[in-house]
């Protein structure tokens, strides 16, 4: 092999060992930020990392908000009408936010518990995530479900960022 051939095959190995290097630093990395989202009875099941940041959705259970006064800490409970979950969350909650409505936390179980670092409230009267219309259809049919409970609609998403009156918070 001539000296110009050897230079040409190490230059195109070193090329092609920085791509692979940087496509296996880009997938580890989108998979570090990947936030899936659970119902209570996934979380039950142990289908959701325990020591994660993950989503967590569902209605929040009527009779369940505990608001420590002095504090901006807000004690609730999530349900899928099947399993609950008891969320604590340290912030300014949605507008929207209020018993029998869905909601989607994000954070992660610590002590048997979901410490929500963000709080989503459903947008509109129809909308609801596909995994949670599925958990309450399930616990319709098996009778548990509410009577404020909505099925699956036609809405466009959950929002948190937005006041009532749609400006910028």
């Amino acid at each position: 092999m001539n000296p110009v051939r050897k230079r040409r095959l190490i230059v195109v190995s070193l090329i092609m060992l920085a791509v692979g290097v940087a496509a296996a630093l880009t997938v580890f990395a989108l998979q570090q930020n990947m936030t899936y989202l659970y119902s209570p009875s996934e979380v039950e099941a142990g289908h959701a990392p325990m020591h994660a940041r993950f989503r967590l959705g569902g209605v929040v259970k009527e009779g369940s908000i505990h608001r420590v006064p002095g504090t901006l800490t807000t004690d609730f409970t999530v349900t899928d009408r099947f399993h609950d979950m008891r969320v604590q969350y340290t912030g300014i909650l949605p507008d929207l936010f209020r018993e029998g409505q869905s909601v989607i936390t994000t954070g992660r179980m610590q002590n048997g518990q979901f410490n929500a670092s963000e709080v989503l409230a459903k947008h509109d009267e129809t909308y609801m995530p596909k995994e949670v219309a599925d958990a309450i259809a399930k616990a319709k049919a098996a009778g548990r479900a509410g009577t404020r409970d909505r099925g699956p609609g036609t809405g466009t998403g959950v929002a948190n960022s937005h006041g009532s009156d749609g400006s910028e918070q």
